[in-house]
């Protein structure tokens, strides 16, 4: 398969690259790219909404105002005149306040949902702009949380915070002005110890950031793990592996449990400091404001009215606090995002790229490797146009590479490789991989039907063309016999056909794309004796006229191959027909000698 070309590193792992910085972006930072990236477009709806915002937070204020007439007018001055016409006022209040929230939140959780679908696309499209290296270095489960996972707390981010700092600021706001309104010094008196939070706060903040990280982190990891788990689950079962299996996924879970606690209790203790400061403020102003009322200073009136106030002050004020520690935690989910899309992509396009050019496929001098794991060391060898090159030699010796390197999967430290003289790195990428088919060990198929996943080879074909490309490639030979035919859906990764069946859609996929390079790595290896020579019949017919690069550990199936390359060690140590290597007597006839003697 082109995806296992060299051993797994970890230098482009996200999670690595995350805890392994020096410093975590800053809030700020983050803020600022979210706000630039994907909440500035939508300002103009944002600011309707903030009008309704203020409306549903003013209304509180407004009620609060109303208090002190109500109860100075019937309980103080005994008259019951005006509470039919306050009432009211304070009904219409409710009514407007309940039209006002639902139009805001309405607005909010649309923008929400948008930002997060966008999100998800642009990420994705990113991805997929990304070299080989790096989908071997981040795992299925890892990259799906990003996508999945990490970009919906952003919703919750621009919803949630969005609505709370909005409308319950404006309701501080409100409730604030009547307060002062009311007395200056009872409202200094409620709200004195605000200022003493302010520093266990930011380090609450700080914890429930770094734990919700942490938490976003083990959540990848559980989602590899479930993900390996449902694909390897014949493996599991023939092994009788539940019981391991079972009890590796339970230590991922208390992995994930435990900074996902710490996290929740966290953003638990800020509404419960937002509680412990509520109780203090009611003490202190019901002695200091009882007092002036015994004397006469004040009404009832004035008290209700600042009381209510301040009643109705510290529960935006407890969902503020508690929007400080979500969005902490979404930001951490942010930070995991963007440390994604900072991943710049290594394999990229020339400013004015060529088309695809014809003639012969040359490695010249091609070094490849990693920093403590070299697997090519100055690669040089000619594939002839028209013809068929095998490449051979043990595990490791970097055949698999050659195929990545040729389709810029991956590119080269150095050294050339070109076609017609043309340097693969001044071609098109599109047109490039345009004008190479592939058919590997593991055949690549989709939860689609049969015709989808050979049209795939070309996605513009005609039903008739797919259905030839069918008949080529010896499809239609078990297709037929299904009710559906080439409607027959393949299920997970081709789970419903056969290993042979999976490799004939996958050549038949290549016969439509009908590309002047085909690249076929160990295609028949993993098939039985009948199977093997089916496919062998459809590739055979595959790579007539064609350009043909194959990796083959069964001598046997490249005996007819126009050159025969052996590699040991990322080098080239021999080349030549199977007829000249074996009177050579050198690695070849050694390798043809032990398969033999193997049977």
């Amino acid at each position: 398969m082109l995806g296992a070309y060299a051993p797994m590193s970890t230098t482009q792992s996200l999670d690595t690259l995350r805890e392994g910085a020096g410093s975590a972006p800053g809030q700020t930072e983050l803020l600022r790219r979210v706000w630039r990236d994907h909440v500035r477009m939508h300002v103009p709806v944002l600011l309707i909404a903030v009008a309704f915002m203020a409306i549903e937070g003013a209304a509180l204020g407004a009620f609060a105002w109303l208090v002190r007439p109500l109860f100075d007018g019937l309980f103080e001055d005994g008259s019951f005149d005006g509470v039919i016409l306050i009432g009211g006022l304070i009904a219409g209040l409710f009514i407007l306040r309940a039209v006002a929230s639902f139009t805001q939140r309405l607005i909010v959780v649309s923008v929400g949902l948008k930002v997060t679908t966008r999100l998800q696309g642009l990420l994705l499209r990113h991805m997929l702009t990304l070299d080989q290296r790096f989908f071997q270095d981040n795992s299925p489960g890892s990259l799906l949380e990003r996508v999945r996972g990490d970009a919906t707390a952003l919703q919750s981010l621009a919803t949630t915070a969005l609505m709370s700092l909005g409308r319950d600021s404006i309701t501080l706001i409100s409730l604030l002005v009547v307060m002062l309104a009311t007395d200056w010094q009872w409202t200094l008196t409620a709200l004195i110890g605000i200022p003493l939070l302010v520093g266990p706060l930011y380090l609450l903040h700080r914890l429930i950031r770094a734990t919700s990280l942490q938490s976003r982190a083990a959540a990848a990891r559980l989602s590899t793990r479930l993900d390996e788990i449902f694909h390897g689950m014949q493996t599991i079962k023939l092994n009788g592996l539940e019981k391991s299996e079972d009890a590796r996924f339970e230590s991922e879970l208390k992995g994930y449990l435990r900074p996902s606690l710490r996290a929740q209790a966290g953003q638990a203790a800020n509404p419960a400091t937002m509680d412990l400061l509520a109780a203090a403020g009611f003490i202190a102003v019901l002695w200091f404001g009882g007092q002036q009322i015994v004397s006469g200073e004040k009404t009832i009136g004035q008290f209700m009215s600042f009381f209510t106030a301040l009643g109705l002050m510290f529960e935006p004020l407890r969902r503020l606090s508690n929007v400080a520690g979500q969005v902490q935690a979404s930001l951490a989910s942010v930070e995991r995002i963007y440390a994604a899309f900072d991943t710049k992509p290594t394999v990229v396009e020339t400013a004015e790229p060529k088309p695809m050019p014809s003639g012969d496929i040359r490695f010249d001098d091609v070094v490849f490797g990693y920093e403590d794991a070299p697997v090519l060391r100055g690669l040089s060898f000619v594939a002839e146009a028209g013809r068929t090159t095998a490449l051979v030699g043990p595990s490791g010796a970097g055949k698999t590479t050659v195929l990545a390197l040729l389709s810029r999967l991956v590119d080269a430290d150095s050294g050339v490789i070109s076609i017609g003289g043309t340097s693969v790195r001044d071609i098109e990428i599109d047109a490039l991989r345009a004008g190479i088919a592939v058919v590997s060990q593991e055949s690549a198929l989709f939860d689609e039907t049969i015709a989808a996943n050979i049209r795939m080879g070309r996605l513009d074909a005609t039903d008739e063309e797919v259905r030839d490309a069918a008949r080529n490639a010896s499809v239609l030979e078990f297709a037929d016999r299904m009710p559906l035919g080439l409607d027959t859906p393949v299920g997970p990764r081709g789970s419903a056909l056969s290993g042979g069946q999976r490799q004939r859609v996958t050549i038949a996929r290549a016969m439509l794309k009908s590309a002047p390079i085909l690249l076929l790595d160990e295609p028949t290896s993993a098939l039985d004796a009948k199977s093997e020579q089916l496919v062998q019949e459809a590739l055979d017919k595959l790579a007539e006229g064609r350009t043909t690069l194959v990796i083959a550990h069964r001598l046997s199936t490249i005996r007819a191959a126009d050159k025969i390359v052996v590699m040991e060690a990322g080098r080239v140590v021999e080349e030549g027909t199977h007829k000249a290597l074996i009177d050579h007597d050198g690695a070849y006839a050694r390798m043809h000698a032990l398969q033999g003697s193997l049977g």
